[in-house]
This record gives C-alpha cells, sequence and structure tokens, in this order.
C-alpha cells in the first residue's frame, strides 16, 4: 500500500472521528459552594471539638462501652455494610481491569468434511499436500494458541470509570462509619433512657410508701369520725393508680432493654447496669470546636463529598461516549490437521494482528441521554453535598441551643421538686390537724410525684442532647 492511500484512509478516519465528535449537548455543570460560617451561633471560635475524641474516652460507664463494643462486633446492619463495602472494592477491581489489556488463551479440535460438488471440496481434491497425497477426508483440525485483545483508553473514559468506582468504595467507608456513630449514639440514648425508667421505678415505689401512709392516716381519722367513706376511697384509688403505673414503667424497662439487644445482635435478656446509676449522670463540658471542622470529622460529609467526586468523574465518563474507540487485537497459536505437524515451524504457525476505530455517527439519542442523565446527577450531588452540610451545621447549633436550655431547665425543675416535697410533709400535718383538706394533700402528693418524673426526663434529655452533639459533631467512628 502506498503513502497516498495511508494518507487517504487517515484523513477519513480523523474525518468520522470529527463528525462524531462535534455537536455535544449543552449542559450546565454545578460547583459546590466553598462558603461556610466561620463559627457556630452562640459560639467560641475555639478550635477544641470533642467530636474528635474515642467513644471509648467519651463515655465513662463501663457498662455501656461494654454494650457499644458488642455492638460494632454483632449488629447485623453493620455486618451487612461492611459486605456491600466489599461489593464496592471488588467493583473498583473490575473497573481496573477493564483499561489493560485482555490476554486469554485457546485450543481447541474439530473434524470437517466439505461436499465434493463444492467450491472447497472441489480444491481439496485437486491438491496435494505432499507429491502423491492429497487432502485427509475428512479434514481433521487442531488449535491452539493465544490471543490478546485491548481497548486503548485515549480519551481516559475507562481510567475515570475507575476513579469513579474508587471514589464510591471510599464512600461506603464513610457510610459505614456514619452508621457506627448512629449505632452507638441509638445505643447510648436508649442505655440513658433504661436508666431514667429504672429511676422512675424506684420514684414510683417511694411514693406508693408515701401513700399507704397517707391512706393508714384517713383510715384512722375515718374512725375517729373526723373524715368520711369519700376521703378513704379518694387515697385508695390513688394508690392503686400509682401502683398500676409500675407495670407500664416495667413493660418500657423490657422494651427498651430488648431494643439495646437488637442493636447490639442478641437474643432478649437483661442489660447489664448499676442501681442507682442515674441519680450519678451529670452531662459533661461540650467542645463544638469551629464548622469547618465537620468536613474532616463527620462521616456523612466525607461521603457527600466523595459521591460529588464520582458523579464529576461519570460525567466525563458518558461524555467519552461520543468520542470513536480504538480496539487492537492480536493472536499467536498454531494449527494443522494432524497433531503431528503442530510442531513443524513455520508452516503450523499464524498470527493476526488489527486494529479498530469506531464510534457513534448517526441516531446518537442513547448516548446524549447517558450523558444528560449523568450530568443531572452530577447536579444533584452538589446540592445533596450542601444540604448534608447545612444541615450538620444546624443539628449543632440545636443541640447547643437545647444543652442550655436543659441545663437552665434542670435547675429551676429541682427547685420545684423540692418546693413540692417539703408541700408534701407541710399538707400532711395540715391534715393530721384537720388544717387542710384531704384534696389538697391528694393534689400535692400528684404534683410532687408528676414534678420528680419531669425532673427525671429532664436529665435524660440533657444527657441525650450530650450524645446527640457528639453524633452531630461527627464523634463515634475513630
Amino acid at each position: 500500500m502506498n503513502n497516498s492511500r495511508v494518507k487517504s484512509i487517515w484523513v477519513v478516519v480523523l474525518m468520522m472521528m470529527s463528525l462524531a465528535s462535534c455537536k455535544l449537548p449543552a449542559i450546565m455543570e454545578k460547583q459546590a459552594n466553598p462558603t461556610y460560617p466561620t463559627a457556630y451561633t452562640n459560639g467560641s471560635s475555639d478550635s477544641t471539638n470533642s467530636g474528635q475524641i474515642s467513644w471509648k474516652v467519651f463515655f465513662q460507664d463501663s457498662n455501656l462501652v461494654s454494650l457499644i463494643d458488642t455492638a460494632l462486633k454483632n449488629n447485623q446492619e453493620l455486618n451487612i455494610t461492611l459486605w456491600e463495602i466489599q461489593m464496592a472494592q471488588n467493583e473498583v477491581m473490575a473497573r481496573k481491569g477493564e483499561y489493560l489489556p485482555f490476554l486469554n488463551y485457546r485450543a481447541g479440535a474439530g473434524v470437517d468434511k466439505p461436499a465434493r460438488y463444492t467450491e472447497q471440496g472441489a480444491l481439496e481434491a485437486t491438491t496435494e499436500i505432499e507429491p502423491g497425497k492429497e487432502f485427509p477426508d475428512p479434514l481433521p483440525d487442531f488449535m491452539g494458541g493465544v490471543y490478546a485483545t485491548w481497548e486503548v483508553d485515549i480519551w481516559h473514559k475507562l481510567r475515570n470509570a475507575r476513579k469513579s468506582a474508587y471514589m464510591e468504595y471510599l464512600s461506603s467507608m464513610d457510610g459505614r462509619n456514619f452508621m457506627i456513630t448512629n449505632l452507638i449514639a441509638e445505643i447510648a440514648n436508649s442505655y440513658y433512657e433504661l436508666l431514667a425508667l429504672d429511676n422512675q421505678l424506684q420514684i414510683l415505689q417511694q411514693n406508693i410508701q408515701i401513700q399507704n401512709n397517707a391512706l393508714k392516716i384517713v383510715r384512722l381519722q375515718k374512725e375517729a369520725t373526723r373524715v368520711n367513706e369519700l376521703a378513704v376511697r379518694r387515697f385508695e384509688a390513688q394508690v392503686y393508680k400509682t401502683q398500676s403505673m409500675q407495670f407500664d414503667i416495667h413493660q418500657q424497662i423490657i422494651e427498651t432493654e430488648n431494643r439495646i439487644n437488637f442493636l447490639v445482635g442478641r437474643y432478649p435478656q437483661p442489660v447489664t447496669r448499676l442501681q442507682n446509676a442515674f441519680n450519678l449522670l451529670t452531662p459533661d463540658g461540650i467542645s463544638v470546636g469551629i464548622p469547618a471542622q465537620m468536613l474532616t470529622n463527620r462521616p456523612d460529609i466525607r461521603q457527600a463529598e466523595k459521591l460529588m467526586q464520582a458523579a464529576k468523574l461519570d460525567v466525563s465518563v458518558a461524555k467519552a461516549n461520543f468520542y470513536p474507540s480504538l480496539d487492537l487485537s492480536a493472536g499467536l497459536g498454531l494449527r494443522a490437521f494432524n497433531p503431528s505437524y503442530l510442531t513443524s515451524m513455520p508452516e503450523s504457525m499464524l498470527y493476526s494482528l488489527a486494529g479498530d476505530v469506531a464510534g457513534p455517527l448517526i441516531n446518537r439519542n442513547a448516548i446524549k441521554a447517558m450523558y444528560m442523565n449523568a450530568n443531572a446527577h452530577q447536579i444533584q450531588s452538589v446540592f445533596d453535598y450542601e444540604r448534608t452540610v447545612l444541615n450538620a451545621y444546624i443539628e449543632v447549633v440545636n443541640q447547643m441551643a437545647k444543652i442550655g436550655n436543659l441545663e437552665k431547665s434542670y435547675d429551676l425543675r429541682s427547685k420545684q421538686v423540692d418546693a413540692l416535697n417539703q408541700s408534701v410533709s407541710i399538707s400532711n400535718d395540715l391534715f393530721k390537724s384537720a388544717r387542710a383538706d384531704y384534696m389538697e394533700v391528694l393534689m400535692t402528693q400528684r404534683d410532687a410525684l408528676e414534678s420528680r418524673f419531669e425532673l427525671v426526663e429532664t436529665r435524660k434529655e440533657q444527657m441525650n442532647a450530650m450524645v446527640n452533639i457528639y453524633r452531630a459533631l461527627g464523634g463515634g467512628w475513630q
């Protein structure tokens, strides 16, 4: 082939490539907003961040630490996620292999007998291999060799696909870390709820004792004709009501224990905890640091960032589909109709080498749709990233405000409990001396019980807020 014909072929190829790559659909890429607040609302600019503390240090209760440690090993949902990560890693391996040459081997044997009165049959009948030797009839065929194929990654389509798969793999790792953070927070919140229920049950039992003592006094006063039967029945009804509340709390304790057992990955059993442990709980001080630290601390932000990068690479992959691809193929082997001839070189040797350029020319709607969908997904991923960052910031600010408000509320409720406890003693004394009505005693006892329950609930909310802001700061997965 002369040089002019070679040049003509390359001109045709270049024209086809230019036609294939022209008039790409117009798209609108979006970049993430790089600005965010430099400090939290009503927060300091100190970079000390409690979210960077290990959960084994953050939680001091050894029973709670043991529960979390068991959950990280046995939780079914977390283990399912681990295998999803393995599948993502396998996808990276598969994408990496796509842009490397494929080398395969092939061996085979067969027999072929063409019809005598055909072109091939007539040729074989008149052809001699050696003087006096014709083609065997039928004709055996033995072959063996290797062949290779390779798509030359001119436009980095395959490399970008591998990078995208790798970013998705890394995002799955961050997704697992985010699940760990939420799992730890859920176990801790359930554990503190369990301690609060234990404390409420103790309060009920103490209150039942107080009410039984009051009931005895009312019965004695009835015998002395100082009160009527109505007062006795009202006191009895109050005692029965308080006693029935115990079973509601027992049921809540069972359900809370089994919620923890499910998270830990075990069948129902009592959850080990110290008696009166709730009275020893005090919320620790939390340092929130600065908002920029969330970008590295919170796994969900890291996950959204990597998915955004993967979506951007997918746009490049979809764009490369408009351009022609170059495929190379080669083969080398041995072939003969008699196995003894396979070692005869070079007569039994066969080889091939070919190149193929192919690209879309007409009716590219499917490729356009994939390209535009990839672009739309890229824009979605940016919005998702910005939404995740915004949500994280708001979560921290909300929990900061909640911690401050609960602290003030707890102080006032403590004073309310002290006042009502004194009121119970005063109302009992006044009732004994006939200077207070029995309804005042009942109402005072009911208010005192409710205030103690509310105080316990406030303390539990304080502990939950401490756990939630630790989670909001990205703590727990380190």
